[in-house]
């Protein structure tokens, strides 16, 4: 789970040009995540300022995770499974 804190604190520091809500999203591999994925494959776009970690399920994501999220500068949490 190292490897998930990591992720957090690159997403977190991504620079945008005018304010807007740094959103980290978690996401389910085989629901939400794929959605996004498929999203993605027919070119349709969401925001920048959204980022996306894939858990292998989000009925397994600790609250320690989305606290550190809170911690690393991220102003909402995003759970879809």
């Amino acid at each position: 789970m190292a490897d998930l804190v990591t992720k957090m604190e690159t997403e977190a520091h991504g620079a945008a040009p005018a304010w807007q809500p740094k959103i980290l999203a978690f996401a389910c591999h085989y629901c939400a995540f794929a959605a996004a994925d498929l999203a993605g494959v027919m070119r349709l776009s969401y925001p920048t300022n959204v980022k996306t970690i894939r858990l292998p399920c989000t009925g397994k994501l600790d609250h320690g995770y989305v606290l550190k999220a809170f911690e690393r500068g991220f102003d909402g949490i995003f759970v879809a499974g």
